[in-house]
């Protein structure tokens, strides 16, 4: 029989695909003798369908006449070889992604054969039968509409009882293969977004709802392990990056994958969304670690780096009012609230948060708030009476409680007192509150990050409706808010009491945007003021000062003032520091091009940098690099990261005093070379020596050093400035022009410390440092500094002088040259060591 298969005919023909069914019907049973021949027919009558649907309506004629598809579910049935299985999904595959006439498809899905093929007990121990197998559902998913969409499902009094595609499919929702579990969640998309009620009605019913809090404790499994690696990122010579990225990557698709069945439009799976990612993850696992005195579980803790990233993503990515709100209402809830039942018990009801996997029944009752399995006693923070404790003047402002009663009050406590890595994630938690749409401002009014133009807006639109307090609020410089929390607050506290368990006690709550804001205010400046933060985390915190106070100077008190100036102030004298160090020549472009690029981050429109990375291994600060003998590379960072806060610290100045800032730095021009430098008596223009270009040779010093062992050289030595350049020069003499020579070698004057070698008096040892940075962008030269510090290597010259004078001598035109490299940049960049504030003694 198989082999009448071979003989010629047209290959896309109604005979070839008369002939191929005819042979296929003939088959009994299928096994290793005659499977060639079956996997061949089955491709081709594939390929023939496909030109069928495209070219002529005959093929797919014939192939509803034969009942072709009735013969394939009967050779799978009657198959003994796995491989024919593989073949006949694959052709499924093909023929259902390719068919493009309605009448066709309709066809395809009118019958139970397809439904057959999906409920069909394929051995998936066969990790390419399963792949085939999804890859066969997914395109089924991808053609579904309203009207197929019905062919596919069994109804019961005009309700889906029964739907083989979407079971079988959320199966396979969390297998180990990630192609898969994404192949999934397309078919769920494409399931969500026909918009049929009656199965939108089915996937939001019991037990199906099972998926959506298998899925959420499936991502709370996902941030438990990104937490633990990073943890291991923090052990010595432990090199995580790479995972911590993958493990990212994860979890922001499983949030891009909760936003796009939001966005399907089916309120009850958005609700019950929102009650998981709360109930489950938030909660339990995220709010209790934003506690500085946390002790985190091993098993089912998350750190607060962690923590912090996991919210700002959630809120960034899953855009639902009701999440949003109820996480920026639980920030001004007591910090107790969400202390795990094992370290407290609060007002008699002991706190349980067990979260353990459950079966899908289980988890399904679970939503249910149970006052006995989860009750948590919830102690809204009392504003209008701490105010009281807390008056307007300078000092209280300035002096911190040591206890904070509220989540947002220990946000503010780690950017005070935190480190690097917690400052970070605060500050990408208050930005990330602040453009969060989907919140009221009566929330970021509460927290104290209401913009002031937003304020502003608010109150004039009080103010043209005829409200009498609003006009007197606009209008003062105080723009204090005297009214009660608004009604949307009531609500979403209500929420957390009713909806989730939370047994809220709420006193007479007023909110003082004003107290608020100057919290978040003294927060800020506290931070400015703080040596051991790195500058890329301050320009953060820059850029959230200028969100919510552009361009105001009356919202700064004395003593903010007066802080930032005395930090301007220790920060000027690094400055001047490091003009008499490695690198003066680089200085004032670096100050130049920092201050563009500070300029432009904290005018953004959004936080330049991404949450995720306060969650990489921070590069170590550069303050405990320093040595006597630390490279230039380790230098080179430390004047980046003085100067980065330096320009900082000079803009919020600028900004304090309500100006706008300008494009360039106050810097004073370039002069001309004095005619007396060593540069004007050795003939060298103002473009510096060149590679064999003629000099001067009038007060070189004659040396010997050897580049390579046993080769002695013997050279002109020459130290120059020319502005705020300068350079070591090496020249041959010019035999016919004597007191003339040619230029050699030429390394950078900068950093070379010149050092008399304390047994041969006629050495001089210099350190050779590369003429220029490798980078000058701060944030690409930290990224990977092991192999930036690998790149940038010292040299070393050791000179050896006809005698002790010489080698003196030539030390001497070293140190006056630096000292007039130093001074040249040191009078260039002199505007912008000095501010002038006058304080207003009437705001303290």
């Amino acid at each position: 029989m198989w082999f009448s298969f071979w003989r010629s005919r047209e290959r896309f023909s109604l005979d070839e695909f008369r002939f191929l069914t005819d042979q296929l019907m003939k088959v009994q049973v299928v096994n290793e003798v005659n499977k060639d021949f079956v996997i061949e027919a089955l491709r081709s009558i594939a390929e023939l369908i496909t030109y069928g649907d495209q070219h002529d309506v005959a093929y797919f004629e014939f192939f509803m006449e034969k009942q072709v598809m009735g013969e394939f579910v009967r050779i799978l049935r009657i198959s003994r070889t796995v491989i024919v299985s593989l073949q006949l999904l694959q052709t499924m595959s093909i023929v259902i992604q390719n068919l493009k006439n309605e009448h066709s498809i309709y066809y395809m899905f009118s019958n139970e054969h397809i439904n057959h093929l999906i409920t069909y007990s394929f051995d998936f121990r066969n990790e390419e039968l399963l792949s085939y197998y999804i890859s066969f559902l997914r395109a089924i998913s991808g053609k579904l509409n309203k009207n197929t969409i019905s062919l596919l499902v069994k109804t019961h009094n005009e309700e889906v009882v029964s739907f083989p595609l979407y079971v079988e499919a959320i199966r396979f929702a969390f297998h180990e293969e990630s192609m898969i579990r994404t192949a999934v969640r397309a078919l769920t998309l494409n399931v969500y977004h026909v918009g049929d009620e009656a199965v939108n009605k089915f996937v939001a019913s019991d037990p199906h709802t099972g998926y959506f809090s298998n899925l959420v404790k499936f991502f709370r499994e996902q941030c438990i392990n990104l937490d633990k690696l990073v943890n291991a990122s923090k052990c010595i010579g432990s090199d995580t990056s790479g995972s911590i990225l993958s493990s990212v990557d994860e979890i922001e698709d499983n949030l891009y994958y909760f936003s796009d069945v939001i966005s399907a439009g089916i309120p009850d799976i958005g609700r019950l969304i929102t009650d998981l990612i709360l109930k489950v993850l938030i909660f339990p696992s995220i709010l209790p670690s934003l506690r500085m005195e946390v002790v985190k579980d091993s098993d089912t803790g998350i750190g607060t780096a962690t923590s912090l990233y996991l919210l700002c993503c959630i809120l960034r990515i899953v855009k639902i009012k009701d999440l949003a709100n109820i996480v920026a209402a639980v920030l001004l809830c007591d910090i107790e609230t969400f202390v795990p039942r094992s370290e407290a018990k609060l007002n008699g009801f002991m706190v349980n948060h067990d979260m353990s996997h459950e079966n899908q029944d289980s988890e399904n009752s679970g939503l249910r708030s149970d006052s006995d399995s989860q009750s948590l006693r919830v102690l809204i923070p009392n504003i209008s009476n701490s105010l009281n404790n807390h008056p307007e003047d300078d000092s209280s402002q300035s002096d911190h409680r040591s206890t904070y009663p509220a989540l947002r009050e220990a946000l503010l406590s780690y950017i005070t007192t935190g480190d690097d890595v917690q400052v970070s994630g605060s500050l990408s938690m208050l930005a990330t509150l602040l453009q969060t749409k989907e919140l009221e401002e009566s929330m970021l009014d509460a927290l104290g990050i209401l913009p002031q133009r937003k304020q502003q807006k608010k109150l004039l639109l009080a103010a043209l409706v005829g409200e009498g307090s609003a006009e007197e609020q606009l209008f003062s410089s105080e723009n204090m808010v005297k009214d009660g929390i608004g009604s949307e607050m009531d609500c979403y506290f209500q929420k957390l009491k009713e909806k989730y368990g939370l047994l809220c006690v709420c006193k007479e709550v007023t909110v003082t945007p004003r107290r608020q804001r100057f919290e978040v205010l003294d927060a800020l400046v506290s931070l400015f003021c703080r040596s051991n933060i790195s500058a890329e985390t301050l320009w953060d915190g820059g850029w959230l000062l200028r969100q919510l106070l552009p361009y105001s100077k009356a919202d700064f008190r004395s003593h903010h003032l007066e802080l930032l100036k005395d930090t301007f102030h220790n920060c000027t004298s690094c400055i001047l520091d490091e003009t008499k160090g490695t690198w003066p020549d680089l200085l004032i472009m670096v100050l130049c091009d920092e201050w563009r690029k500070c300029k432009r981050t904290i005018e953004a429109s959004s936080p330049r940098k991404d949450p995720k990375s306060m969650l990489l291994p921070a590069h170590k600060f550069l303050s405990e690099e320093v040595a006597s003998g630390e490279s230039s590379f380790a230098a080179g960072e430390r004047l980046f990261e003085i100067v980065k806060v330096f320009v900082l610290l000079h803009q919020l100045h600028i900004f304090s005093e309500g100006k706008l800032l300008p494009d360039q730095p106050p810097i004073h021009p370039t002069v001309d070379v004095m005619e007396t430098s060593r540069a004007k008596r050795a003939g060298i223009d103002s473009l510096g020596p060149k590679q064999s270009a003629e000099l001067s040779l009038v007060g070189a010093v004659p040396c010997r050093i050897a580049f390579e062992r046993g080769k002695e050289r013997h050279f002109h030595f020459l130290a120059i400035t020319i502005g705020t350049s300068g350079w070591l020069i090496l020249a041959d003499e010019l035999p016919v022009r004597p007191s003339f020579g040619v230029v050699r070698v030429v390394a950078p004057l900068g950093g070379c410390n010149p050092r008399i070698d304390e047994k041969h008096m006629r050495w001089l040892h210099l350190r050779i440092r590369p003429s220029s940075f490798p980078c000058t962008d701060g944030a690409k030269h930290t990224a990977h500094p092991k192999v930036k510090s690998k790149a940038l290597v010292d040299g070393r010259w050791t000179l050896a002088f006809r005698d002790e004078d010489s080698c003196k001598a030539a030390f001497s035109m070293i140190v006056e040259e630096l000292k007039l490299l130093s001074s040249e940049v040191e009078r260039r960049i002199k505007p912008m060591l000095v501010i002038e504030r006058t304080i207003d003694t009437s705001t303290k």
